[in-house]
């Protein structure tokens, strides 16, 4: 039998109190700054059992202003922006560098959260971004070790192959240096902080960055 798209859907439940905590967000007593927060609520993810809590969601747009959109994982953050690492070589190093703007999106379910952040991207210096690679696993070694992320494919058997090759020589070499990979540092322009609310009162505050500084404001719902 067919699956009916649109039945489906509407048997689905949003922010099910069996598995999500919907927490009050007072935002006048938040810090003055957007990392703070995003520490708070990162390590409340975390211990909320939100799984993969450090995946986002990329969006980047090409040179003719298409936009283009994936899930990547979160390198760091700190005052100078938060970071993630790909091939430069791939559809979205290739976009970065016709258009160094970006956003993200976390979306942590078990608390009703998301924090979604806005700016320029720039690319770490090469030496950074080699010590980020050697500091993972022997898989995410292999993995940009077998390369060629984006171009087509031309079978299941040649992936197998060179990726095959590829972890013998991350297990062989676990120093071995991979030219395109690069690791990319978004630094905000705004950072919007959402909290779910059961009755739709949904609390947003926005970070927007002014000077040297952060001005708060609340948006609606």
């Amino acid at each position: 039998m067919a699956t009916d798209l649109h039945e489906l859907l509407r048997s689905l439940r949003v922010w099910d109190p069996a598995v999500t905590e919907l927490r009050p967000f007072d935002p006048s007593a938040a810090p003055a700054d957007p990392l703070d927060l995003f520490t708070a609520w990162f390590a409340d993810a975390v211990a909320a059992g939100q799984r993969e809590p450090h995946t986002m969601s990329l969006a980047t747009a090409d040179a003719d202003g298409r936009p283009d959109v994936r899930i990547v994982m979160l390198h760091g953050a700190d005052a100078d922006g938060w970071t993630f690492a790909t091939h430069a070589s791939s559809r979205k190093g290739r976009q970065l560098a016709e258009r160094p703007q970006a956003a993200l999106c976390f979306y942590w379910a078990a608390l009703g959260r998301q924090v979604r952040l806005r700016g320029t991207v720039t690319a770490a210096p090469a030496a950074a971004s080699q010590g980020d690679l050697h500091a993972r696993s022997t898989g995410a070694l292999a993995a940009a070790l077998t390369g060629r992320q984006s171009e087509v494919l031309g079978s299941l058997e040649e992936l197998a192959q060179v990726s095959q090759a590829a972890w013998e020589r991350a297990q062989r070499e676990p120093d071995a240096p991979v030219p395109t990979w690069t690791l990319y540092r978004l630094r905000p322009e705004e950072a919007e902080f959402f909290q779910g609310d059961e009755q739709r009162r949904h609390v947003r505050l926005n970070y927007r960055r002014e000077g040297g500084g952060w001005e708060r404001e609340l948006l609606w719902p």
